[in-house]
């Protein structure tokens, strides 16, 4: 009989089931014995057979059989234990499950970054262990979904809260479970390059109304809290993942698709999966609060010690929150290199052992509470390249309302220009991309005189008042005479736009000067305008104040933390 249904041996293991097609770079089910093997089971297209009492049966690699469904796939109501256990002929000592939610971790990245590793081969695996995710409610904070025609938005977010087997000593004893790491991954439109972009849970900011989906399913609204530090926006007043999706998207004006949280011992299953995460030491580490003792140089780590080197912050950098995010994104572009290694997606038997800890570990919105769903975000996220990918954190300053220095908030300086980078798709990274002549050759020509520049200026989106604002600017300060306030536009826009006639061009140049408008922003028609007739500019939701230009830097700015996932760095 065959181990994958009903145990051909105590000694198979249920992943050795799973074979590599280099052909076609899937995974396809194996039943019949590696030593009796056809070519048949193996060959790109073919399906794997399976010799029975009454004949042989035929199963279509990645599907089930008709007559037997529960052959190639587990019962959907049982946990991956369970379905291991019947598979294998072996039971494990049953161990006493918490009640209550899974938790969450503040090394909850892994999963996001599991995604983008193994891309689609893995999740044919993942199939079997759908009925291990968990799911809570997005509360209309993020997206709902994600497409192929514009950028990916994923949180990440990981608690302090001490739940699980083994956890004890570890967090705050008597924590709610905060947003003590908290990582906004956005995946570019083009799937060539990723920010992963850190947020301090020290950062003083402001949390905002949440309304919060009850366990027994009504809806509360918790009240916002401003000045408060960012962690609170998780476990505080019973607050859930929706309402740190809401401050992200208040913090930095990019709107999230879906959030990710994984519990406590994601990190140690996971590094132990991969046979253990490379980390590089800049100098010897005997961390006090974390326990981590470590010799200067090069280890590899799983498990518990590869917590303790996550946890790690007294005895690095300047012993602060800051410098333990530095050593986790370290830590995570080792785990991401570990897990795009041939090494791993090559392994039958890892990708098993790393698809039951990430789904036993992930809890997701319920917008993606299924494995189908899942895959489809992976194998968006995988095609991005390791040398495209950079870890950054939140530009800040320490508090200046402090004496002594707790807590830290904003650059206004660095972190408004990093969010427009993130918002408007623009990479961190040095990436081959296809050269929009078209698109710049619209600012390049004459420009107008500002006093024969004629415009009417609408409202898409934008504050209350932004249409008189920029109004007021352009004649006032800019000699925009000709200029008209339309009020309210017929339709809101994403972002602020320009149209204009094939005569009106130099106008249109000489107003994109003065607003700072990209060369996206410009919209022209096909036909010519009457003398008289004014462009139509709309102003949308990236409009904050009249004077301040709308095009995003084309550079990351100067100074800020960066870490490139496919470099490996030493912690200091």
């Amino acid at each position: 009989m065959d181990a994958q249904g009903r145990g051909r041996g105590e000694a198979v293991d249920p992943a050795d089931q799973w074979v590599l097609n280099p052909d076609t770079g899937d995974y396809e089910l194996r039943l019949t014995p590696s030593a009796g093997q056809s070519s048949a089971s193996s060959a790109p297209g073919r399906a794997a057979r399976r010799r029975t009492g009454s004949g042989e049966r035929t199963i279509v690699p990645g599907q089930r059989g008709r007559s037997d469904p529960q052959a190639s796939r587990p019962s959907r109501g049982r946990s991956s234990r369970q379905q291991a256990e019947q598979q294998t002929g072996r039971r494990r000592p049953k161990q006493k499950k918490n009640g209550g939610k899974k938790a969450l971790i503040w090394t909850g990245g892994v999963m996001a970054f599991l995604l983008v590793a193994v891309g689609t081969g893995g999740y044919l695996v993942y199939q079997h262990f759908n009925g291990n995710i968990t799911a809570v409610p997005d509360d209309g904070a993020g997206t709902g979904g994600f497409s192929k025609d514009r950028a990916i938005n994923v949180l990440v977010i990981g608690t302090d809260k001490r739940t699980g087997a083994g956890n004890e000593g570890y967090g705050d004893k008597g924590s709610v479970g905060h947003a003590d790491t908290t990582i906004l991954l956005h995946v570019s439109k083009d799937r060539t390059n990723a920010t992963a972009l850190s947020i301090p849970r020290d950062l003083i900011t402001d949390i905002p109304d949440c309304p919060t989906t009850q366990s027994d399913g009504t809806t509360k609204d918790i009240a916002g809290t401003p000045g408060k530090r960012f962690n609170e926006s998780l476990g505080q007043y019973e607050r859930t993942p929706s309402c740190t999706m809401r401050t992200i998207t208040d913090l930095t004006g990019v709107k999230v698709d879906h959030f990710m949280v994984a519990d406590f011992n994601a990190v140690k299953t996971l590094t132990t999966a991969v046979d253990g995460v490379e980390v590089c030491l800049a100098k010897d580490i005997d961390d006090e609060k974390s326990h981590l003792k470590l010799s200067e140089g090069k280890h590899t780590l799983d498990g518990e010690q590869a917590l303790a080197f996550l946890r790690t912050r007294k005895s690095v950098g300047f012993g602060g929150d800051l410098s333990r995010i530095e050593i986790q994104q370290q830590f995570l572009g080792s785990l991401m290199r570990k897990l795009k290694s041939n090494e791993t997606l090559t392994s039958p038997t890892k990708m098993w052992k790393l698809a039951e800890a990430a789904t036993e570990a992930l809890t997701v919105d319920d917008k993606i509470n299924d494995i189908n769903q899942l895959r489809k975000l992976g194998m968006e996220l995988s095609s991005v390249e390791m040398n495209n990918i950079t870890f950054t954190t939140v530009p800040v300053i320490d508090n200046p309302a402090e004496t002594v220095k707790a807590t830290v908030v904003l650059d206004k300086t660095r972190a408004p220009q990093l969010f427009s980078m993130i918002r408007e798709d623009i990479s961190l990274t040095e990436v081959k991309k296809q050269k929009k002549a078209q698109a710049a050759a619209k600012l390049k020509g004459a420009r107008a005189a500002s006093a024969d520049v004629r415009v009417d200026v609408y409202n898409g989106g934008a504050p209350s008042g932004s249409a008189q604002e920029a109004i007021d600017w352009l004649q006032n300060s800019e000699g925009v005479l000709k200029s008209s306030n339309k009020a309210n536009a017929p339709e809101k826009v994403a972002k602020t736009q320009l149209v204009y006639a094939p005569n009106q061009a130099d106008q249109a140049r000489q107003l994109a000067d003065l607003m700072g408008l990209s060369a996206s922003a410009l919209k022209p028609t096909k036909t010519d305008a009457g003398e008289m007739e004014p462009m139509r500019l709309t102003l949308g939701p990236d409009f904050t104040e009249a004077g301040t230009p709308l095009t995003p830097p084309n550079k990351a700015p100067e100074g800020i933390q960066r870490v490139e996932a496919d470099k490996s760095v030493c912690a200091k």
